[in-house]
């Protein structure tokens, strides 16, 4: 799909750029159903409905974090590091760009202020989540 950037390293997705141009026409995932964090667009015409539901338990076992990052404000130059921790490539981040990060290191430079929105999964324990390098 246009406007979504898919940041590689040896073929494997280290992360998913959705530029805020993007406007899909009709329903379309960016990360494949295998991963354990969804992303994607829903799209419903005008009158259409979400019938009422609730999301029964699944048990699911993740392993790693996922994170979406919405730039909600400003910008920002994100760097992308490999599993080896050796940097990959860096991209611009502006206002409404939608970044999936799946797979290994990661940084940021704020090029203004900016205001991120950040989704992942929980619950947050704080013990040894993550690792600075």
């Amino acid at each position: 799909m246009e406007g979504i950037e898919h940041i590689l390293w040896n073929g494997q997705p280290l992360a998913y750029i959705i530029r805020s141009e993007t406007q899909p026409q009709e329903t379309t995932f960016v990360t494949p159903s295998d991963f354990t964090q969804q992303v994607g667009f829903v799209v419903y015409p005008a009158g259409s409905q979400i019938p009422r539901h609730v999301h029964c338990p699944v048990e699911r076992h993740i392993s790693g974090t996922s994170e979406v990052l919405l730039v909600r404000r400003g910008s920002c130059e994100a760097d992308f590091y490999n599993e080896e921790l050796a940097l990959v490539t860096s991209r611009k981040l502006g206002t409404g760009d939608i970044l999936v990060i799946v797979a290994g290191g990661h940084g940021f430079r704020m090029l203004q202020d900016t205001v991120l929105v950040e989704v992942k999964q929980g619950p947050y324990t704080g013990l040894g989540e993550r690792r600075r390098f």
